[in-house]
């Protein structure tokens, strides 16, 4: 055995993981809800993991040359908590004391930008481990912009991630979406343990649960290693056979590692241990002093200190010090010969666009020639490719549906994966996600999370139902994650209601933080594109299949001849004026806009004077001061229409009870768009009907 796989494993190491059971059955007990079986159980996997492998340091959480570590069964939060709190990352025993009430920084799931140390929001099962392969791949990606000549292990951009999983995540879909892309990928950074412990809320999962899971990851690609610590002669935690399977997953850079770990819920806890009831609730005040008097503790203390231990836990700060100082000899040597790298590595860490970048963005000439936004918005992409290297992305197998491949760059892939279609590396730039929607989505989100790339991922607006849950947790931790949805309405056509989304955009606009996005024009994506990466937050684009007409913003090009549109400037701004107007105002988004000016040309003739309103983003218009809004939307004009091909109930928040709203309130239909169009009354003639309508009321 050598000495780097034998492990120094003391008593006051034992005492250590025992002080963990213990606080964590204390720390449930004090509030009377939480999950204390799991955080006993993986107390010696946890503290092996922080004291001995995982590349850390305390005293800066954000260091970038960290491992990075995820929770993915984020109901036992504790197993995270007390690390933090062993290792001295500013989480205190009052901390613990304080878990899952208002205002404090241990929450019930941990929670991304609130505790330092915890690296991804989790909670919702699987969503962990989606987000560790999103930043497994971030970090390929990351090393081959700025280090891909190094060999393996050589650079300072090599770093692992870790990630523990429970029987929820492996149980959730999600799981399998990410595991099997990881795999096809040889996400050999990728280290994730499988906490076997045949326990769920509804106790034995063998109710719900048979497969062998082992033999699912070893299908999917992963090196995988199986250990139990469940033997014929009784419980053993066998921390040193763990260690050296972790060693060996480390040592396989070629595949990702899975660790199958068979441990019993709650141990040691005398009469729950191995039960559900260990799972998801206090253990009872009984239980907990029984379970203090196996473990060698006061059963009439809680919250206990335990100086020796607190003292040897926390020498890991010499250990991460003494690590972020290697690294940073690494990356200074780096630097010296990588110097235009260097510059690019700063300007990404922080998250700053490169001067002069918006020059590279198309403008779209109004040639009479129509456009679809998702053309447009492919066009921008690939126009931006050469100045925005921190850009990268794909879709869930409808690259040529969204147009989200930037012209002429390299997938992201194996090289042996690649394709007469794809040809790529694995430091490429078009992601292939396959049809994965939802892993597509987490796996975004591990990007954002990783480091200073932007990451954006595309399918139909309608399957973003299949991604919804990655989608919240991307607006909850507020990343910079775009989403490009495409088909966005009945406008898709002949494949029908199944595909035609209708309540989505008002759906997606229920999601705090996310802001969505859908342009009118091919000049309206320009500036959406441009806001997008401005603002940095999380995104919807919504984007047309079918074609558009492209603006005549010239100052002659108006429906009129003699009053031009506005510039699509507005656009940033959420909403903005595109023709004036004094009697009406007509409010479009995205492929409805030019019916509305169709109207308002209509309304003109008969001396009525509209105006139209383009709203693509009613998030970024509602943060606008009162006055620019009162200025687009006067209050002094009561007669509204709003027209969108989908649900139009949400709209009377801007139309009021004297306007009305043009869209469709029930599922779609298959045909030629044109004809879906007529027949559901998304029509110029309705929308200037309704306008007369409006008028009426408000006149009445």
């Amino acid at each position: 055995m050598s000495n780097q796989s034998q492990l120094d494993w003391t008593a006051t190491d034992e005492r250590a993981v025992d002080l963990i059971r213990v606080l964590a059955m204390d720390s449930v007990q004090k509030v009377g809800n939480g999950h204390p079986g799991t955080a006993m159980s993986l107390a010696p996997v946890a503290y092996l993991l922080f004291q001995r492998l995982l590349r850390h340091d305390p005293a800066d959480p954000h260091w970038p040359g960290r491992d990075r570590f995820v929770l993915s069964c984020g109901h036992s939060s504790l197993t995270l908590y007390i690390q933090l709190y062993l290792s001295g990352y500013g989480v205190t025993l009052d901390d613990l004391k304080a878990y899952r009430t208002w205002g404090s920084i241990t929450p019930g799931h941990p929670e991304h930008g609130l505790t330092p140390g915890v690296e991804t929001t989790t909670g919702p099962l699987g969503q962990g481990i989606g987000n560790a392969v999103g930043m497994a791949m971030a970090a390929r990606r990351e090393r081959g912009l700025f280090d891909p000549d190094a060999e393996p292990g050589h650079s300072p951009f090599d770093h692992y991630v870790y990630c523990f999983v429970s029987d929820g995540d492996i149980e959730e879909g999600i799981s399998h979406e990410v595991s099997a892309l990881a795999g096809h990928q040889r996400l050999g950074n990728l280290i994730v343990v499988y906490d076997d412990n045949y326990i769920s809320i509804e106790d034995d999962t063998h109710i719900a649960k048979s497969e062998d899971v082992a033999a699912r990851y070893e299908a999917y690609g992963w090196h995988v290693q199986r250990l139990s610590w469940r033997t014929p002669n009784g419980y053993h935690e066998d921390v040193q056979a763990l260690y050296q399977a972790l060693l060996a997953a480390r040592e396989d850079t070629e595949a990702p590692s899975f660790v199958a770990l068979r441990t019993i819920i709650g141990w040691p806890a005398p009469h729950k241990q191995n039960t559900g009831a260990a799972h998801g609730s206090a253990l009872g005040a009984d239980e907990v002093a029984a379970t203090k008097q196996v473990l060698g503790f006061d059963p009439a203390l809680d919250f206990p200190v335990e100086d020796e231990a607190l003292g040897r836990a926390r020498q890991v700060a010499e250990r991460g010090k003494s690590l972020h100082a290697e690294w940073e000899q690494s990356f200074a040597a780096w630097s010296e010969v990588n110097p235009d790298r260097r510059a690019l590595f700063d300007r990404l860490a922080a998250r700053r666009l490169p001067d002069g970048w918006t020059e590279a963005l198309p403008s779209f000439p109004a040639d009479g020639k129509a456009m679809a936004t998702r053309k447009a918005s492919g066009t921008i992409l690939s126009a931006l490719a050469p100045v925005l290297p921190e850009l990268w992305g794909g879709s869930a197998d409808l690259a040529e549906s969204n147009l989200t491949t930037m012209a002429g760059e390299p997938s992201f892939i194996p090289v042996d994966h690649q394709t007469e279609m794809w040809p790529g590396n694995p430091y490429g730039r078009t992601m292939h996600f396959g049809i994965r929607e939802h892993g597509m989505g987490a796996i975004l989100n591990g990007i954002a999370l990783h480091g200073g790339t932007r990451p954006y991922g595309g399918t139909f607006l309608v399957f973003s139902d299949y991604m919804r849950g990655s989608v919240r947790l991307a607006s909850l931790m507020e990343l910079p994650v775009t989403f490009v949805w495409t088909h966005d309405s009945i406008g898709l056509g002949e494949d029908g209601p199944t595909h035609q989304p209708i309540e989505h955009l008002w759906a997606l606009r229920a999601i705090p933080h996310l802001e969505v996005v859908r342009p009118g024009d091919a000049n309206e994506t320009v500036v959406a594109w441009r806001t997008i990466l401005e603002r940095a937050r999380p995104t919807a684009l919504c984007l047309t299949r079918q074609t558009l007409p492209v603006l005549d913003r010239s100052p002659t090009g108006g429906p009129d001849g003699e009053h031009g549109l506005a510039g699509a400037e507005g656009v940033a701004r959420g909403a903005y004026v595109l023709a004036g107007g004094t009697d009406v105002i007509l409010i479009g988004t995205g492929s409805e806009v030019s019916l509305a000016l169709e109207a308002r040309e209509q309304l003109a003739a008969e001396g009525v004077s509209a105006r139209v309103v383009s709203m693509p983003c009613v998030e970024w218009f509602n943060a606008q001061d009162e006055s620019y809004r009162r200025e687009v939307l006067p209050p002094t004009i009561r007669a509204r229409v709003s027209v969108e091909a989908g649900i139009t109930e949400p709209w009377r928040l801007f139309v009021g009870d004297a306007g009305g709203s043009i869209g469709v309130d029930h599922f779609g239909a298959s045909a030629a768009y044109q004809k879906i169009y007529q027949e559901f009354g998304i029509t110029a003639e309705r929308v200037a009907a309704a306008a007369r309508d409006s008028l009426a009321r408000v006149r009445a």
